[in-house]
C-alpha cells in the first residue's frame, strides 16, 4: 500500500487538531482538580491554546489565570507539575511519542487590551471618524 504524502495543509491540519486534543486534556485536569497542587485547585486557569511542533514531540501549552491574577505562581505550578500532565497526555491520547510540555503565559489578552485601549485614544478616534468633507 502505497504511503500518503502529506501536504502542509494536512500536517497543519493535523498539528491543530493534536493541540487542541493535548488543550482538552490538560484544561479537563485542571477543572477536575486532578492536580495534587494547592496553588492550582485554588485558582481557576485557562488553557488558551497549545501548539504543537511539526513532529508532536513538542507542545507549548498557553495559559492564563483567571483575571491574570498571580501568573508568576500559576505558571511556576504548573511547570513543577510537568511529568505529571505529560504522562496523562500520553496516556489519553495515545500518541506515538509524549509530547514535551512548555507552559507559557498567554499575552494575547494583553496585546487585544493596547490595541483598544489605541483605538480609544481621541487622535485615532478622530481618523477613523467619518469625514464630514465625504458627506
Amino acid at each position: 500500500m502505497a504511503r500518503q504524502q502529506s501536504t502542509p495543509e494536512t500536517r497543519s491540519v493535523r498539528l491543530l487538531k493534536v493541540g487542541e486534543q493535548v488543550r482538552h486534556v490538560i484544561a479537563d485536569l485542571l477543572t477536575r482538580q486532578q492536580v495534587h497542587d494547592d496553588v492550582l485547585t485554588a485558582r481557576s486557569v485557562s488553557v488558551t491554546e497549545v501548539r504543537m511542533s511539526p513532529d508532536l514531540r513538542q507542545a507549548k501549552v498557553y495559559v492564563k489565570p483567571l483575571l491574570g491574577a498571580d501568573e508568576d505562581i500559576v505558571l511556576k505550578a504548573l511547570r513543577t507539575n510537568t511529568a505529571f500532565f505529560q504522562r496523562e497526555v500520553a496516556k489519553r491520547l495515545k500518541l506515538k511519542f509524549a509530547a514535551k510540555l512548555q507552559f507559557w503565559p498567554d499575552e494575547s489578552f494583553d496585546e487585544a487590551d493596547r490595541i483598544e485601549r489605541l483605538l480609544d485614544d481621541p487622535r485615532v478616534r478622530r481618523d477613523l471618524g467619518p469625514d464630514e468633507s465625504e458627506t
